[in-house]
């Protein structure tokens, strides 16, 4: 086996690779975001949702995820690519739309797994340990008319997550659903 093709299998097991959620996301994000905006891909994973949108809705991406490998996948696929921690290393005011598929699978502590799939998927207990910390802090890296497009799973309590907006001063519309045997999924528009 090739190195190259090697470090791409070890890339598959390490990094959340395009599924449903993000289709749908992109999808979204594709339709509401405007030529030239720049635009956070924040948990970027593969960078799926960031390409689509920098080539489809001609828009300036900067992905991030606080995985080394996402953000090795994220540049390979053309893609601006900070290590970042959610919004923390960014200026504040500067941008006009952030997108986030969120780790949102509640997961039992006892049986977390400890590697970087379960950093991409693992939600915590109750399936919102990501998205609210997420939701706190997003306001501050929006520029005065950005928007948020936060994808939401029926698994972590979709009321809870629009309780948390609210309270973060967002009003939420649902922008797209797809229903699954499982969950449903829907991708939230967050305004101020």
């Amino acid at each position: 086996m090739s190195r190259e093709l090697s470090e791409r299998r070890g890339l598959e097991t390490t990094v959340y690779q395009a599924a449903e959620d993000s289709r749908l996301l992109a999808e979204a994000a594709v339709e509401a975001v405007e030529p030239e905006w720049l635009v956070l891909d924040c948990g970027t994973g593969s960078g799926y949702v960031g390409e689509r949108i920098a080539s489809e809705a001609d828009a300036r991406v900067v992905a991030s995820d606080f995985n080394p490998h996402a953000c090795r996948r994220a540049h390979e696929r053309g893609l601006d690519a900070v290590r970042a921690d959610l919004t923390e290393s960014f200026r504040s005011g500067v941008f006009d739309a952030v997108c986030f598929n969120p780790p949102y699978l509640p997961t039992d502590p006892d049986a977390e797994w400890g590697d970087w799939m379960e950093v991409a998927l693992s939600g915590g207990e109750s399936g919102r340990a990501v998205i609210e910390p997420f939701l706190d802090s997003v306001g501050r890296v929006l520029a005065p008319d950005g928007v948020v497009l936060l994808l939401v799973s029926s698994l972590t309590g979709v009321e809870s997550v629009l309780e948390r907006a609210e309270n973060a001063g967002f009003e939420a519309a649902s922008l797209r659903e797809e229903s699954f045997p499982f969950e449903t999924l829907t991708v939230l528009k967050l305004d101020r």
